[in-house]
């Protein structure tokens, strides 16, 4: 059986109801310059090198889609993932495709269609991955080991070789990861009993803080430090189908939510796995709706454009054009 760790966490969720919102709507099929998607071979627009590109995982047809940012329009599509998951970039624009059932990490120049790496991460389900804006180092999460084993935090030194594994006492499941400015790392996940969990590893340290949080997260979602704050996903924000992101002030072992950006989508559902904050937007996948929002950040609500036609959206980045 595949192990697709998306598809078995909506299990837990209500069915999707109708509705919609009023957001500008995007379809995965339409492209500029009369480019036809071919799901066989990877493809790149001609312009997509000079472009802001939106990357999108999609575990429903093992493919990441590649848009143009902010507008939307398909640009590329990349092939030959087994279960692709989180996703992010470094400050050269680079991509990295977290590959969880392959358990492996590919680099990709952007707009390209080949890996210029292959990171293994063997005996591990690597779901999501941050780079150290300090050093270059690649945090990749690992959410188990073979065997139902504990989960790990994976440091690749430059993004390069085998990794370094951490393991944080009172996480067992990881989920996500995210690096703040200064080089220090902060992962989510569960705890062996099954509740939320949030810890931090100092730069250079070998030893988690763990962080306790003045509110209850039902489902970790995505972790990206926002420029000011850590933001902290619940895919069921007060356990019902809607998302939410805190706005987090880490001191020491204390994380105090300052904001509470809710996301929804008119009358439909929403599960969030992995958002991008770019600017004044959030981007993300929606399981239920099977597409992609721009929600204002950190304002929320309802998503000013909306990408339909994917099957599970998953994990979400921007890459800036050269």
């Amino acid at each position: 059986m595949r192990h697709t760790l998306v598809a078995s966490l909506a299990a837990l969720a209500l069915a999707a109801c109708g509705g919609g919102s009023s957001a500008t709507v995007a379809s995965l099929g339409s492209s500029e310059n009369s480019v036809t998607p071919d799901r066989h071979r990877s493809w790149m627009s001609p312009d997509a090198k000079k472009r802001d590109l939106l990357y999108v995982s999609d575990q429903g047809t093992d493919d990441v889609y590649a848009f143009s940012y902010p507008a939307g329009k398909l640009k590329g599509t990349l092939t030959g993932f087994n279960e692709p998951y989180g996703l992010c970039t470094d400050k050269e624009g680079d991509i990295f495709i977290v590959n969880t059932e392959a358990a492996e990490i590919l680099e990709y120049k952007h707009g390209r269609t080949s890996p210029i790496a292959t990171l293994g991460d063997s005996g591990e389900y690597p779901v999501g991955c941050s780079v150290d804006p300090t050093t270059g180092n690649l945090a990749v999460t690992n959410f188990q080991a073979s065997g139902s084993k504990p989960g790990s935090l994976a440091i690749y030194a430059d993004a390069k070789g085998s990794p370094t594994l951490y393991d944080a006492a009172n996480v067992r499941l990881y989920e996500f990861c995210g690096y703040d400015v200064s080089g220090n790392v902060f992962v989510d996940g569960y705890t062996s009993s099954g509740s939320f969990a949030l810890a931090e590893l100092p730069k250079g340290g070998s030893t988690f803080t763990d962080i306790s949080l003045n509110t209850t997260i039902y489902q970790p979602g995505g972790v990206q430090w926002d420029g000011k704050y850590l933001a902290v996903g619940d895919q069921y924000y007060d356990n019902r189908p809607e998302a939410a992101i805190y706005q987090v002030s880490v001191a020491g072992s204390v994380g105090t939510v300052v904001n509470t950006i809710r996301l929804t989508q008119g009358s439909d559902d929403v599960q969030v796995v992995q958002f991008w904050k770019s600017g004044a937007n959030v981007i993300a996948g929606n399981f239920f709706t099977k597409s992609v929002g721009f929600w204002s950040y950190p304002a929320g609500g309802n998503p000013r454009k909306v990408i339909e036609g994917l099957k599970i959206p998953t994990g979400s980045t921007v890459s800036r054009g050269r």
